[in-house]
């Protein structure tokens, strides 16, 4: 396995990082290469594109709260995998998760549980066992 990322996690703000060390753990305990960045949907669309665009990581884990846009907007400018993952900022994350499972027809997110990082992260190792990528 070379050093190229497979795996990219993307987390719409800071205060995120809770839910993101739990997928970033996961990743660095099994020794899968990934990339981490701190991009928003509303913030930072031009630079969330292009990132998009160029990386070569097989799977996105999108970490978001409130509207969740982040993981849509990912799946909706890629043919890669997007994993969601609902971050619980008010009503108890629940705006969020429903944010991400309702993707219109053709832009598919898979979507973990609220703050479940972890658990997007092993999903994504799933998918890359499933894919002989590791």
């Amino acid at each position: 396995m070379g050093n190229d990322p497979l795996i990219s996690i993307i987390a719409g703000s800071n205060s995120d990082k809770p839910v993101y060390d739990k997928a970033i753990k996961v990743l660095e305990e099994n020794n899968v290469p990934y990339e981490f960045k701190i991009l928003s949907a509303h913030r930072n669309p031009e630079e969330l594109d292009e990132y998009v665009k160029s990386t070569g990581s097989l799977i996105f884990i999108a970490v978001a709260g409130l509207s969740a846009a982040l993981p849509g907007v990912i799946a909706s400018k890629t043919e890669k995998v997007v994993i969601g993952v609902p971050v619980d900022v008010k009503l108890g994350g629940v705006d969020a998760l429903l944010s991400i499972v309702q993707m219109p027809p053709r832009i598919p997110v898979a979507c973990v549980g609220i703050d479940r990082g972890d658990n997007a992260a092993y999903l994504a190792l799933k998918i890359l066992k499933l894919a002989n990528k590791i």
